[in-house]
């Protein structure tokens, strides 16, 4: 029997950047890829080898149809892509370098994604032959309509019966529409998920709760679980839906040498990983989707083994690391060669 495949649904970006850590302010030329969260993801998956579709609104214009083009040629389904509007949202990313931290501009105001509302997309149909919706906070910080548009797919998602995936993905730079409401709208999307990843800082944010100091300088770092597993708990508590908790774990030693470890909370059982010690460090834009594509990918190929599914997910990010861009092209393989 044919796997049903994976939804995600976002906004596509144009991401542009400085060659060789210059500042934004530095140089002529500017180097140009596309990314965006929910993309970040469906390629991953598509990379993976799994049937993914990936919904968005993008203008009908040479720089849109690149885009979608970009998506097609690394496997991603495109076929629902919605077309409209005048412009790409993109963003402006400056690489840290030393003592300098990176820096991110948006510039998404009025893109053709900002401009979407409810009943453009033909949910049902493009759900049919799905078992996975995913999105991201992202979604609704982008304009009203763009949030209302995303609570229709969540609530056809949960009419359907179809697994949703949710990453918090908090930018608090994004949430500039007039009456937006950040921490209600995302536990609102929150409280419609089965599957929900983020970073400490996001589990900070929604709980209003601070997270046990994570300072590893090396693998050799030993975590205290104990925390983390009360934390857990209360969470899924107050979110009692959502099964499977995914939590990454950063520290950045310095701009170029991070550390990373993840942490999943499943169906009352709290599991861990060991902690990846990452000295080169090349981009670290996309490790979150990287981490949740990997997730979704290894809840399929390992469906009873939440230790494998974890280590698996880690593996992935740690990858992504060492690749320029937002997506993450590291295959099975490379994936597999790196679990404990």
């Amino acid at each position: 029997m044919k796997t049903k495949k994976i939804v995600t649904f976002g906004e596509l970006l144009l991401r542009f950047s400085k060659d060789q850590h210059l500042r934004l302010t530095q140089g002529d030329t500017f180097v140009s890829k596309y990314g965006g969260s929910e993309a970040n993801v469906a390629v991953s998956l598509a990379t993976l080898g799994d049937d993914v579709s990936y919904i968005t609104r993008l203008p009908d214009t040479p720089v849109g149809q690149a885009g979608a083009m970009t998506l097609r040629q690394l496997g991603v389904d495109t076929s629902h892509i919605l077309w409209g509007g005048q412009r790409i949202g993109t963003y402006y990313f400056e690489a840290s370098a030393g003592m300098r931290n990176s820096r991110v501009i948006y510039d998404r105001s009025g893109s053709a994604y900002s401009e979407l509302q409810p009943g453009m997309i033909p949910w049902r149909s493009i759900l049919a032959d799905a078992d996975v919706l995913q999105v991201s906070g992202i979604t609704a910080a982008i304009s009203r309509q763009a949030a209302d548009a995303t609570f229709e797919a969540l609530d056809i998602a949960r009419e359907l019966g179809i697994t949703v995936s949710f990453d918090i993905n908090y930018r608090k730079n994004l949430w500039r529409y007039p009456g937006a409401t950040p921490r209600a709208t995302l536990t609102e999307m929150l409280e419609r998920a089965d599957i929900m990843f983020g970073d400490v800082i996001e589990f900070e944010y929604i709980t209003e709760r601070q997270a046990p100091l994570f300072n590893a300088t090396s693998a050799d770092f030993h975590i205290d679980l104990q925390p983390y597993r009360e934390w857990f708990d209360l969470i899924h508590r107050r979110f009692p839906r959502c099964h499977k908790w995914l939590m990454g774990i950063r520290n950045q030693v310095s701009s170029s040498h991070h550390t990373l470890t993840a942490l999943l909370w499943s169906e009352g059982q709290l599991y861990s990983t060991r902690v990846m010690d990452i000295p080169g460090v090349l981009d670290p834009m996309g490790v979150g989707d990287a981490f949740m594509g990997a997730f979704l990918h290894a809840l399929r190929a390992f469906p009873d083994d939440c230790q494998q599914a974890l280590d698996y997910s880690l593996a992935a990010a740690t990858l992504k690391n060492s690749i320029p861009g937002d997506f993450n092209l590291s295959t099975d393989e490379e994936i597999r060669e790196l679990l404990p």
